[in-house]
């Protein structure tokens, strides 16, 4: 993964200060995009969050707006949680500047990077992709809002939860001067990324992870006078210490979600329905973990309306359950929904406006059938199940 000379020279000189005075984003991403191939992508962005967390690498505000937005035009054509440079862009948006003196291996933005950042995150406008990234770094800043990346932790985190422990506690094995020099040399800089980027002649830092290191110490000798002592033990009685959690599996989360996967396609057999729902009634905290979705629902719903009942009912209590509602309301009518609703109604306390608009879109459903017959038989169908629900309440 690491950078050679040319590759690195073309990457400093895309991101010199002089360049950037004049050039636009749109024309920054042409020019990146035929300096580099799209395979090499990922590891040209490895090198950017490099730069980005040395202030003295990439001192200039433009350079590191200039450096933001290629981390996010890299891999513009997917949604944000998908790139594999979210999790950064959290870190960094969730990144108080007091923490700096505090160990932290994040550089701060400013707050005109900061307010660029947000943009790339939600819905940039494409009058931004028309400035110089000096003209970003330098114009008027609006009041910096809030930004909700909820969305973002929770598809990182799920993805999060696919990697090994091990792999989860990396930790980069460059650390910051804690009080770099006020004079910067552009050349030592340049001499530097030379040094951490390509390797010169030992091993690239980016080559070389920084992880726990799993301690296998060796036993003590064993000193006796007899050597062979133990062929022919002198103990009468022999205690064994049993490892009570040895051979115990501890993947009944990953389980749950190749189970779930295949719930979403089509329904399950009953020996899976039933595994389901036992483990989400010892553990109903498993709901946040198998791979559910608002935007899965509906399948859930049509393919395993059983278990899309209990997880709602385990749901009950996030903060996302409107969410679930929204989508259960506004899905096509269906014998399954009607189930899932009916069940959900007798369970808990559903708020009215809920069960109202689900009715008046079964009665809209009903009006867009042509054939009559169908019609008269979901009518009866609708009419029975309103007077079922809205009756006991």
């Amino acid at each position: 993964m690491a950078l050679s000379s040319k590759e690195l020279s073309a990457l400093l000189s895309l991101l010199s200060e002089e360049g950037l005075a004049s050039m636009t984003l749109e024309t920054l991403s042409l020019m990146f995009q035929r300096s580099f191939n799209r395979p090499d992508h990922f590891k040209i962005g490895t090198a950017l969050v490099l730069l980005l967390n040395e202030q003295d690498l990439l001192p200039g505000s433009s350079q590191r707006v200039a450096a933001l937005f290629l981390l996010y035009d890299m891999f513009r054509s997917e949604p944000i949680s998908a790139s594999p440079f979210a999790a950064f862009f959290a870190q960094l948006l969730a990144f108080d500047d007091s923490r700096q003196n505090a160990g932290s291996q994040l550089a701060a933005l400013s707050q005109s990077e900061k307010h660029f950042l947000i943009q790339l995150v939600t819905t940039p406008p494409r009058e931004l992709f028309k400035k110089t990234p000096r003209q970003i770094a330098l114009g008027e800043l609006p009041p910096l809002m809030p930004v909700d990346i909820s969305t973002v932790r929770v598809a990182l985190l799920e993805r999060q939860t696919d990697l090994p422990v091990m792999s989860q506690s990396g930790k980069s094995c460059v650390l910051s001067d804690p009080s770099p020099e006020t004079s910067r040399d552009s050349t030592a800089a340049g001499q530097t990324a030379d040094a951490l980027l390509c390797g010169t002649g030992v091993k690239s830092v980016v080559d070389v992870p920084f992880e726990p290191i799993f301690m296998r110490p060796a036993p003590p000798i064993y000193s006796c006078d007899d050597d062979v002592m133990w062929l022919n033990p002198s103990e009468a009685k022999f205690v064994p210490e049993w490892d009570t959690a040895m051979c115990v599996s501890n993947t009944g989360g990953m389980e749950m979600r190749k189970v779930m996967a295949k719930a979403f396609r089509g329904p399950l057999v009953l020996q899976q329905q039933q595994q389901v729902l036992s483990e989400i009634e010892k553990d109903p905290k498993l709901v946040y973990h198998i791979g559910l979705t608002p935007a899965k629902l509906p399948d859930l719903v049509e393919n395993n309306p059983l278990i899309a009942i209990e997880v709602l009912l385990k749901l009950m209590s996030s903060n996302q359950i409107t969410e679930y509602f929204s989508v259960l309301v506004n899905m096509e009518m269906s014998l399954h929904s009607m189930e899932v609703v009916n069940r959900l109604t007798t369970a808990v306390d559903l708020p009215k406006e809920f069960i109202h608009l689900y009715i008046s879109n079964c009665i809209s459903s009903c009006e867009t059938i042509k054939d009559k017959y169908m019609q008269n038989r979901l009518v009866r169908l609708v009419k029975h199940w309103s007077f079922v629900v809205v009756c006991p309440r």
